[in-house]
């Protein structure tokens, strides 16, 4: 039989290291899909539930693999559920390439069944490079430059390919006029390094300074040994943005932890008091949460120009690879003797983590959230990787969850989209199938996305060597996040109609597909469930009832904030004595780090 353009197009997908694609069926793909019969599911078919949650598993793919993720959609509708997490790929820098259907190119401009203009449709998400192929010789330059520019520019980008198009016979580009050939697949990048003479600039910055800070992102993972070096030579904190927490371990006593609404308050005081600023591979984008604009000379290392020099008034930007650039900024830095900053650094550190934990030991009706992430991160083992989700629990996944050895964490960090968490955790176990996976997630995410996609998690389990996927469900039956932004933010009472979410058993969802599943309803329970699920042969979801009433207090919260919580209780909030004890209690902990419970 000939070989089609759907044959082909797998076939190159293959030659790219491609081993699976994330994706949905519908007829406006049916050549592709017939086509991965053909190969004998080589790459792999992976079927989620929904197309979004197929964008959202290539993300979570590409983000801990390093390689790209590929997703697929049919045409119209499918293509329009890929754009969530498209969005979560572009706005967080992560390499997607989305193949999408359309209806036959004999039926375009005809008002056809499913007909969308995707050109308009994709024209933001893929800017970096999006193609509709209508010729079988165009295909491989296509999809080869889509790769590439994925890989380059750590972004998604989209094929279109009409559906009679996918079954036509594959005839490859000609030596002639107005044909474009292509190059095999290959993944050599060189690592650039900024001009000498800034690397000096840079140097002189740093060494004039006294109180040293460094923040780095995602894009410092590279360069992990070389920022302990920098934070070794000069004496610095080092904060890291949510996108980074995986790239320094929390048991150094220089890492400051989370920086943000979200963070902690050794990082707040690190920008506060700071007179010199570092940021490599970072686009954080609260300027609030920096040093004042006056109060720090300022550099920064990125390779993207674009996006450099854009969240402080930097003095030295430096254009490169972070590990090739401080290769080569390290020998110019002078050690500082001085302990005094060094010292208290690391003094506020120590003291956060004994406030943390007193504040997750703390009673509340029925669980602490605190202390669901504060018992996991005791017993963790070091390879794992965990996702997280949008919502309150992000805060204790920000705060609470220390990274260690060689654990791995990630999370919709610039759209702040709800539901990712689970299909992220089922791309990581395709990506690391040997490692565990923790997926921490909010009821309300779960009821968006997460509970149709423990079908997918029952269907794909035998493959993974470890087989060990937890999923733990902060059941409050509320949206926090929403709830508490409401309070601080407006001085508004809860508004149940919009906040209060149905009761769902998620333990007995789970245990209806075969999963083993553990309620917890009592803070005493949570270290065995972990232990339990951390020993499981298996997935295992744990449904923990949570007291929805325990703040998310930021460590540098505002008069501001607080005068409107002030008024959201006296407007009549329907939980408000508890919520204000939830409140004196926890700040109290802060206050007096030292004091019980």
């Amino acid at each position: 039989m000939a070989e089609t353009v759907g044959d082909y197009l797998l076939r190159r997908l293959r030659e790219w290291g491609v081993e699976q694609v994330f994706a949905y069926p519908g007829d406006g793909i049916n050549g592709i899909v017939s086509a991965f019969g053909r190969a004998d599911d080589h790459p792999r078919f992976v079927q989620s539930r929904h197309e979004e949650m197929s964008a959202f598993a290539a993300v979570g793919y590409a983000k801990l693999s390093g390689n790209v993720g590929v997703c697929m959609a049919t045409s119209g509708p499918g293509a329009i559920h890929l754009l969530n997490g498209l969005y979560d790929a572009k706005l967080d820098h992560v390499p997607v390439v989305a193949i999408v259907g359309q209806t036959e190119r004999s039926a375009m401009g005809g008002s056809y069944q499913q007909e969308v203009d995707l050109q308009a449709l994709y024209k933001d998400v893929a800017s970096e490079f999006l193609v509709e192929v209508n010729v079988p010789e165009q295909l491989p330059n296509a999809l080869d430059r889509a790769i590439r520019t994925a890989q380059a520019t750590r972004s998604p980008t989209a094929l279109i390919i009409p559906s009679d198009l996918q079954e036509e016979r594959y005839s490859p580009p000609e030596h002639a006029f107005k044909q474009v050939p292509s190059s095999p697949p290959s993944g050599v990048w060189s690592t650039s390094v900024p001009p000498a003479g800034e690397i000096e600039r840079a140097a002189e910055v740093v060494n004039a300074g006294q109180k040293v800070a460094v923040l780095i992102g995602q894009g410092a993972r590279g360069a992990a040994e070389q920022v302990r070096q920098l934070a070794r030579t000069t004496g610095a904190g080092v904060a890291k943005a949510l996108l980074g927490k995986d790239v320094l371990p929390d048991d150094l006593p220089y890492v400051t932890g989370a920086i943000g609404l979200l963070g902690t308050r050794p990082s707040y005081e690190l920008m506060r008091d700071c007179d010199t600023l570092l940021i490599v591979g970072s686009n954080f984008p609260y300027t609030q949460f920096l040093p004042e604009l006056d109060q720090a000379r300022a550099v920064q290392i990125d390779t993207d120009g674009r996006m450099i020099g854009l969240r402080y008034p930097t003095e030295v930007n430096l254009v490169g690879d972070a590990a090739a650039t401080l290769d080569a900024l390290l020998p110019l830095l002078r050690h500082k003797d001085d302990r005094s900053w060094p010292d208290k650094i690391e003094k506020d550190v120590a003291d956060w983590w004994q406030t943390v934990d007193q504040q997750a030991r703390l009673t509340a009706d029925p669980v602490n959230p605190m202390r669901v992430v504060s018992e996991l991160s005791a017993r963790i083992p070091g390879n794992a990787i965990v996702t997280g989700d949008s919502g309150s629990s992000t805060n204790w996944y920000a705060r609470n969850l220390r990274v260690r050895d060689e654990i791995r964490c990630t999370l919709s960090g610039t759209l702040a989209t709800m539901g990712p968490g689970v299909p992220y955790a089922i791309g990581a176990k395709f990506a690391h199938p040997d490692r565990p996976v923790i997926a921490l997630v909010g009821d309300g995410a779960m009821q968006m996305n997460g509970m149709a996609e423990l079908i997918t998690i029952a269907h794909y389990r035998h493959l993974w060597s470890d087989p060990r996927l937890v999923v733990c469900v902060f059941h409050n039956n509320d949206l926090n996040q929403v709830t508490w932004e409401l309070r601080a933010m407006g001085g508004s009472p809860k508004f149940e109609q919009s906040q209060s979410l149905p009761d769902v058993d998620y333990a007995g969802f789970a245990r209806s597909l075969g999963l083993d599943a553990v309620t917890v309803d009592d803070p005493d329970q949570l270290g065995p469930a972990w232990d339990r699920a951390l020993a499981a042969d298996g997935p295992v979801v744990l449904d923990v009832r949570c007291d929805p009433e325990v703040p998310p207090i930021p460590p540098h919260a505002t008069l501001e904030q607080v005068k409107s919580v002030t008024q959201a209780v006296l407007k009549g909030d329907p939980s408000a004595l508890h919520l204000i004890a939830q409140g004196a209690k926890t700040k109290l902990r802060e206050l007096l780090p030292g004091s019980g419970r």
